[in-house]
């Protein structure tokens, strides 16, 4: 379908950004805002740290799983069409968890809300690819990063207020007005656009195997079981059989023959799985433990966003000129320093001398590194194949996280320590020493292995993390192109 494209300056072209700019943030801050959430969560539900891992994974696991067939779906059927079937079914499960009345509830919602945002999130920016004149897309994808990034900031602190004042209820039911403003706006203002050479079939095997791979890995990490984390490896096995058999592959085989992309997808999923232990857990840390409110837990990362939204761009340009090798080396590095730094938070710690140095230097290492590692994966890839070479990316970030939150609290002895908050200080201080072996080895990875020349065109948008959501690329909740 050809689309008529509009300026970005015109009405329609702001309604555009409307519907992206608010559609992307509130799947992406639903991740940041539920882990804010997550004590008053355990208590209300009398549940253990094995519910709240699937609470943060059951939502990471179906959207890891089903992201990349979202964005097939809206190149074949519409992005308008997917991305308005995104927002619907995001009002209806954020409705059913705010009305869950057990954890199993709870985490069943958070499964379907995680397939609701696999059919939202790819769509955001393709809609602007497609419907913004090109010669405004520059201005179009900043500004979505920019305010994506702002909502980023602030999310955590409403989040945390809301939580304060009203309830963890509270985070959930704030969608759906949301979600209401964002699908009368698309559907009266965002033009329909599809792929002409789109595949006439989607890889639904390739996407229900996934599934399963990652449900069986993620069930047998929480809960201690072998036979599953075994499952689960095989299907995973089977999951590259059916790719490289399928004549419409989720992720092309082809992909990888770049050595560069490979090595950029390996360190992603170390640097990841790091970074989703970390904000997974220093959150509980920082109420169960130093008695933080929710608000001012969520606060407590706010200068790891400020810098991202400053130095980020600054090195993806840095990174555009002279390769991506070192920042990919001394990024990870920084951070695992900050990581080592936040073993300081203890009972009543002092936010100026315990919490924020560790915050600042890990704030340092992502801004180092995570937009010169999504311009080493686009990149590494013809132009024509960016979108799915970012999908790919985007979704091993996923995956990486998922699987951390899966497996760290068992490894750091976390799993019985919810309401003991001497042992659970003890097991956050050995799973910040995972997370920063994590982050060693993906820069060293980096150091060894990523030896290529400068990058010949590296992309303007700014990748951030989770509470930096409007950007693209690998992170815990931004919207990647399709």
């Amino acid at each position: 379908m050809a689309t008529q494209t509009v300026r970005l300056k015109s009405a329609t072209g702001r309604w555009i950004m409307l519907a992206t700019v608010l559609g992307s943030s509130m799947a992406s801050l639903d991740a940041t805002v539920v882990s804010v959430a997550l004590p008053r969560i355990g208590e209300s539900l009398d549940t253990d740290v094995a519910g709240l891992q699937w609470t943060v994974n059951g939502y990471t696991l179906t959207l890891a799983s089903f992201i990349l067939l979202g964005g097939s779906l809206g190149d074949r059927l519409g992005r308008r069409r997917v991305f308005v079937w995104g927002i619907v079914g995001f009002a209806i499960t954020s409705l059913l968890c705010a009305a869950a009345v057990n954890i199993e509830m709870l985490v069943a919602a958070r499964l379907l809300q995680g397939v609701a945002g696999a059919l939202l999130t790819p769509g955001s920016l393709a809609l602007i690819s497609a419907s913004i004149d090109r010669g405004d897309q520059g201005s179009a994808i900043g500004l979505w990063s920019g305010l994506g990034g702002v909502a980023g900031a602030f999310g955590p602190l409403l989040g945390g207020g809301l939580i304060d004042l009203v309830g963890w209820r509270a985070i959930f039911l704030l969608n759906v007005p949301l979600a209401l403003v964002v699908g009368v706006v698309a559907i009266r203002s965002v033009p329909e656009s599809r792929d002409p050479n789109a595949p006439a079939r989607v890889d639904v095997p390739g996407a229900v195997i996934v599934a399963l791979a990652l449900g069986a890995l993620t069930l047998g990490l929480i809960d201690a079981h072998p036979l599953l984390v075994v499952f689960g490896a095989l299907a995973l096995g089977g999951f590259v059989l059916v790719e490289l058999r399928s004549p419409n592959p989720l992720v092309p085989p082809a992909l990888f023959g770049s050595r560069v992309f490979t090595v950029a997808n390996v360190v992603t999923l170390l640097v990841y799985a790091a970074l989703g232990g970390v904000f997974f857990l220093l959150v509980l840390q920082l109420q169960l433990v130093s008695g933080y409110s929710p608000m001012a837990s969520g606060a407590a990362s706010l200068p790891v966003t400020v810098l991202m939204l400053v130095l980020s761009a600054p090195a993806g340009r840095w990174a555009q000129r002279h390769g991506p090798r070192i920042p990919l080396t001394v990024g990870p590095l920084l951070a695992a320093v900050g990581v080592f730094a936040l073993q300081r938070i203890g009972p009543d710690a002092n936010y100026l001398t315990d919490v924020l140095p560790g915050v600042l230097i890990f704030g340092l290492g992502l801004s180092a590194l995570v937009a010169p590692l999504t311009g080493a994966v686009l990149a590494a890839v013809p132009v024509a194949e960016a979108g799915i070479a970012s999908g790919v990316n985007n979704a091993v970030a996923r995956t990486a996280q998922l699987l951390a939150v899966a497996a760290l609290p068992g490894l750091a002895g976390l799993s019985g320590a919810f309401t003991d908050p001497a042992a659970f200080a003890v097991g956050f201080d050995t799973a910040m020493r995972w997370c920063a072996l994590l982050l060693l080895l993906g820069g060293g990875l980096a150091a060894v292995l990523l030896r290529v020349p400068r990058q010949a065109a590296a992309p303007e948008r700014v990748d951030c993390l989770p509470h930096c959501a409007g950007a693209d690329g690998p992170a815990l909740a931004p919207p990647d192109p399709q």
